[in-house]
């Protein structure tokens, strides 16, 4: 799959501060991608190169294929974290200034956003003022003049914030169906079940450099230990703990079920699952197993402590 954002060796510092260190990811077109790091590891800094708001020190970015021009930020929606709508400004007013500085024309713009208030139900706000706007309906507007001229790079950081769980889901059906429509997603965000539900491709940035970055699902598989969650129902749950621990490691775990079960995670090692399944099913009745894989937030956690 072809990159519509190609990031090369990119290094930008403030003045001692070194916010990015040589750092190069690609963001294949069409994906939604989630750009992952700690507080203050260069997230920000580095959408901020991608909109053109600031310059790299060293390195480049490349845009469908071209080095990143001013032309190209109509090819781009940005909303950033912190949200920069004018309180004492008329909502539809201030959504159509916003769309023309895209390249919208204005009759265009009008109609256009709305749609867009009509679909996320804020119609009757377009001649209020944002002031008079609570937060969530705030984050609306600043949604709508961010995709609003449809183009081809999106771009959330913390894209739910401030939304309750309602509205996030509007939200997020509304991103998943324009990804259906060929846009690509960028998500800057700290919710991995967010990056669970959402993210194709995954990269991770702490320290001001790239440690990680690809497909979540293979980057799961290298992240995978196999091991299984076994709950095995039995007369004598300690024994059978006893016998299991000759042939394996295990820990004692937990997790819903409404039998009163020996629950364990068991480290297969080079074994495979039909041996493990045969030498449990003689001590008891199996009522679950599943093997445990590393969610985002795992692997989040581990990588950057492993860094």
């Amino acid at each position: 799959m072809n990159p519509i954002l190609d990031i090369k060796n990119i290094s930008k510092s403030y003045g001692e501060h070194q916010a990015l260190n040589n750092v190069s990811l690609q963001v294949p077109e069409g994906s939604v991608f989630g750009l992952l790091g700690p507080n203050g590891a260069g997230k920000t800094s580095l959408l901020r190169i991608v909109n053109q708001i600031i310059l790299p020190d060293t390195g480049e970015v490349l845009f469908d294929n071209q080095p990143l021009k001013k032309l190209h930020i109509q090819d781009i929606g940005y909303m950033p974290e912190e949200r920069g709508l004018y309180k004492s400004m008329k909502v539809g007013e201030q959504a159509v200034y916003l769309a023309q500085l895209k390249g919208m024309e204005k009759s265009v713009a009008i109609e256009k956003l709305k749609f867009w208030f009509k679909k996320l139900g804020i119609a009757e706000w377009w001649d209020k003022k944002i002031q008079e706007l609570s937060k969530g309906m705030a984050q609306k507007v600043q949604f709508i003049v961010t995709v609003v001229h449809e183009p081809k790079l999106l771009i959330f950081d913390e894209p739910f914030s401030g939304f309750d769980p309602i509205n996030a889901q509007v939200i997020r059906d509304e991103i998943l169906e324009l990804s259906n429509k060929g846009a690509t997603i960028i998500f800057s965000t700290h919710r991995m079940e967010s990056v669970e539900e959402l993210c194709e491709y995954i990269a991770l940035i702490n320290k001001s450099r790239c440690i990680l970055q690809g497909k979540l699902i293979d980057i799961k598989r290298n992240f995978r230990t196999n091991t299984f969650r076994l709950g095995l129902l039995t007369d004598n749950p300690s024994h059978a703990k006893e016998i299991i621990e000759q042939s394996y490691t295990t820990t004692i775990t937990d997790f819903k079920s409404i039998d009163e079960e020996l629950k364990l995670e068991i480290q297969l090692g080079e074994g495979n699952t039909n041996e493990l399944l045969s030498f449990v099913s003689q001590l008891g009745r199996i009522t679950h197993f599943e093997e445990v894989i590393p969610s985002a937030s795992d692997i989040f956690i581990q990588t950057v402590k492993n860094n």
